[in-house]
């Protein structure tokens, strides 16, 4: 191995090393206990050194967002994947894509609720990212193909597909954020997810 090519694998073992302890800070303690100086002292760099690899928390919290949505994008295929695999030759042809949308609409609801800080920094604070554009990062691009490859074909008749997802999007997230407000009660959670597939979901 080059010289050049150690640095470049000691550079992004550093930079993977910060975006782990942002999401492990921000996890225990919220965004707010995240900032440089308690980052640089939790990785034992110093801040300079950590200012080379990002600009500051709102690039921070971008390359969390990233790493989230990636993740989020393999939970939801793989649960589909589960939900089609499951089926028996006793489903009838409606069940298969519906319990595809329900598993999406589980594992979704359940990756938000099992990373909360993930999420925010996907969804609510600003991560420097932008969303519905030609210069969308790849990670986001696929979480939004990844819900689109259930949802399209739940889209019905005359609907777009992907304006479909973004409501039907749209409406998880609702779920999501409100539920984890504690302004609905999680005790009917699975209620709401039945009731959202099945009045929105044509299949």
């Amino acid at each position: 191995m080059s010289v050049q090519e150690r640095k470049q694998r000691e550079r992004a073992d550093r930079e993977r090393l910060i975006v782990a302890t942002a999401r492990e800070l921000a996890e225990q303690q919220g965004w707010d206990a995240v900032t440089t100086r308690r980052l640089a002292e939790r990785i034992e760099y110093s801040q300079p050194v950590l200012y080379s690899h990002f600009k500051g928390k709102r690039e921070i919290i971008g390359a969390v967002a990233l790493e989230g949505a990636a993740e989020m994008a393999a939970a939801v295929r793989a649960a589909t994947a589960g939900a089609t695999s499951g089926a028996t030759s006793a489903t009838s042809g409606a069940d298969g894509p519906r319990a595809r949308v329900a598993a999406l609409a589980r594992a979704y609801l359940d990756f938000a609720e099992r990373n909360p800080a993930v999420y925010d920094a996907m969804f609510q604070l600003d991560g420097g990212l932008a969303f519905a554009r030609e210069d969308t990062p790849e990670p986001l691009k696929d979480a939004f193909a990844a819900l689109l490859e259930t949802l399209g074909e739940a889209a019905g008749d005359g609907v777009a597909p992907g304006l479909f997802t973004e409501t039907f999007w749209a409406a998880l997230h609702g779920l999501a954020t409100l539920t984890r407000a504690g302004r609905l009660p999680r005790e009917y959670a699975e209620v709401r997810v039945e009731l959202l597939v099945d009045r929105l979901a044509v299949v």
